[in-house]
């Protein structure tokens, strides 16, 4: 019990729920000669893992048609912010699959919210 209590104060609150699927953009403090910058890293969340303080998740782009994946902690303090940027719609929880496409067959369908969906009885 002591130990949660103790995970607590640690934990990140502005945090936005996000799963596999989904695109993301992390910025993240990154320390140069001068000083320090912030540097944002997009692409599409693969997996999440554990929970608490130790909960992690892997996000990969493409950079110069190469695959570029980094696992994040995302209570650590050299990260930023963390933003939604679209919904994923997968019925997967690890998209490792997304490793060996490329091209338009790694695209994810994105989910509909209902601002976009037009009312179609209405017509």
């Amino acid at each position: 019990m002591e130990i949660l209590n103790i995970e607590k104060k640690y934990l990140k609150k502005e945090i936005p729920e996000f799963q596999p699927g989904d695109v993301v953009k992390i910025h993240i403090n990154v320390r140069t000669g001068k000083g320090t910058r912030i540097q944002v890293f997009q692409g599409i969340v693969i997996r999440i893992k554990g929970s608490g303080i130790n909960r992690t998740c892997t996000v990969r782009k493409i950079s110069y048609g190469i695959g570029v994946e980094k696992i994040f902690p995302i209570n650590s303090p050299v990260i930023e912010k963390i933003e939604l940027v679209s919904k994923g719609k997968v019925r997967r929880a690890k998209l490792y699959y997304l490793r060996e496409r490329t091209g338009k067959k790694a695209k994810v369908k994105r989910k509909e919210t209902t601002k976009n969906v037009k009312n179609k009885s209405a017509v």
